[in-house]
């Protein structure tokens, strides 16, 4: 595996693609997605896993605050979340493969993988295997990433050659209730860079300042940072991260 393509570090990433619910374009949806491109910025987008094994383009592991309804998107096949409306739009919820064929590669795209177990461990590599699936012979710019360094190494098993990273912060106990106190000291140091084969890290911009961020960088490795919500926070970050993932104003596109 190369390291992150450069494309990845020209134009600002849109966090969740560039969703705006007072125009129609909820997080993760197609209109977000669409929105992003036409304005030339990179896309992120949050996969869960159906109850047939699709990646879906979905950020809660929840359907109640993005959509209305009750439950898991796990319990629901990937028919059936394509039928439910997202909240604030006309669309249901897409799936990876979808979304890919709506992008084909005209912009970079940033995809998270949401831990399914709950711990940060081991998982039963269901949603590793549809991520590689679906990316198979996909030609554009992509990237993989996820909290859970398990799920990382995975990906380097099942799709090497696309560039993997770890999405990283200082887990603050208030932000990370359910996640075990040594769970959390553990993952702060962010022990896995190397032996899951990453050349990224997407790190808390709050903490962009720890001394582990910089020992990384002075490595080689590349520094993205989540999420920037003004011009004036993105001008902070730039001084550390190499590009910023950001959502609720318009960013500039380098010239």
């Amino acid at each position: 595996m190369n390291g992150l393509p450069p494309v990845f570090l020209g134009a600002p990433i849109a966090h969740r693609a560039l969703h705006d619910m007072g125009d129609g374009r909820p997080e993760n949806s197609r209109a977000a997605i669409v929105a992003a491109m036409e304005y030339g910025y990179g896309i992120e987008i949050d996969l869960q896993l159906s109850a047939d094994g699709q990646a879906m383009v979905f950020h809660d592991y929840d359907l109640k605050r993005l959509t209305g309804q009750k439950g898991p998107v796990r319990t629901r096949q990937a028919a059936a979340l394509a039928a439910i409306t997202l909240t604030g739009g006309d669309e249901g919820i897409p799936t990876l493969a979808e979304v890919l064929a709506l992008v084909r590669g005209r912009v970079p795209v940033l995809i998270e993988l949401k831990d399914q177990h709950g711990q940060m461990g081991k998982t039963d590599g269901v949603l590793e295997a549809a991520v590689a699936r679906d990316l198979a012979g996909y030609t554009g710019p992509a990237a993989v990433m996820s909290f859970n360094p398990e799920m990382v190494a995975g990906m380097a098993d099942l799709a090497p050659d696309v560039p993997r990273g770890l999405v990283t912060c200082a887990y603050p106990a208030r932000d990370w209730l359910l996640l075990r106190p040594a769970v959390r000291a553990r993952l702060r140091g962010i022990p896995d860079y190397d032996r899951t084969g990453a050349c990224f890290i997407s790190h808390q911009a709050s903490d962009l300042g720890s001394a582990r961020v910089a020992e990384l960088k002075r490595a080689g490795a590349t520094v993205l940072c989540w999420t920037i919500r003004s011009a004036e926070a993105e001008a902070k970050a730039r001084k550390i991260a190499d590009n910023v993932t950001f959502e609720g104003y318009l960013a500039d596109i380098p010239s």
